[in-house]
């Protein structure tokens, strides 16, 4: 299992803050006309701090590359790919745990809504992405395992094979290549600056103590 504290959030903290009044589908349309790897501007999703792949809760979000060619709308899709690239840090550990080939992803939530974002996703973790008759996950997991326990499946493997129908897929582009280059150079991001985070962090404190006592 991985856990990122601010995915679908770090699109909503943007447009909220960046672009207050532009719709969702007015910013990924901007970004669909940005190149992979946003001309080499990245983001780093730690808004909220980290779980997966990093249990840090000092880490912070940042934007890294950014020159006087980069617009709003390269921006945008630094999010998105950011987004995309904390969760194939999971994607690598569980392959590292001894799953094995994964062949399929099934996504669900409000991202799902974006077929620029599914692709970004399908590119950035060189499988096929596909959707379900359903917007949730955890939850409806959790009811169809209630139905199990209610007697209303046999098993959770009929549960899902009667509940649960494929309604779309997204396969890997050519702009895989593209992430596959970029990837590594997110990857050192962190490690590069988790000592500053943790220092800003400290100041940050002790500058709202001291504000407070004054």
């Amino acid at each position: 299992m991985g856990v990122m504290l601010s995915a679908a959030g770090s699109l909503q903290w943007y447009r909220d803050t960046i672009a207050l009044g532009m719709s969702f589908d007015a910013l990924v349309e901007e970004a669909a006309q940005i190149p992979p790897g946003s001309e080499g501007l990245f983001f780093l999703p730690y808004l909220t701090g980290e779980r997966t792949p990093h249990p840090d809760p000092y880490a912070r979000g940042a934007w890294v590359g950014l020159t006087i060619r980069h617009e709003r709308a390269h921006m945008t899709r630094a999010v998105l790919e950011g987004v995309a690239f904390g969760l194939k840090d999971s994607f690598e550990l569980i392959r590292q745990a001894g799953l094995g080939s994964i062949d399929q992803v099934r996504v669900s939530g409000g991202g799902a809504k974006s077929q620029l974002w599914k692709q970004i996703l399908a590119d950035t973790l060189g499988v096929e992405l596909v959707t379900v008759n359903t917007t949730e996950g955890a939850a409806f997991g959790a009811a169809l395992l209630a139905g199990v326990g209610a007697g209303l499946y046999s098993s959770v493997p009929e549960a899902c094979q009667q509940m649960i129908a494929l309604t779309g897929s997204t396969p890997p582009s050519g702009a895989q290549v593209a992430y596959q280059d970029f990837y590594p150079q997110y990857r050192a991001l962190y490690p590069a600056l988790a000592d500053q985070f943790r220092v800003i962090a400290e100041i940050t404190s002790a500058q709202s103590s001291g504000s407070s006592t004054e």
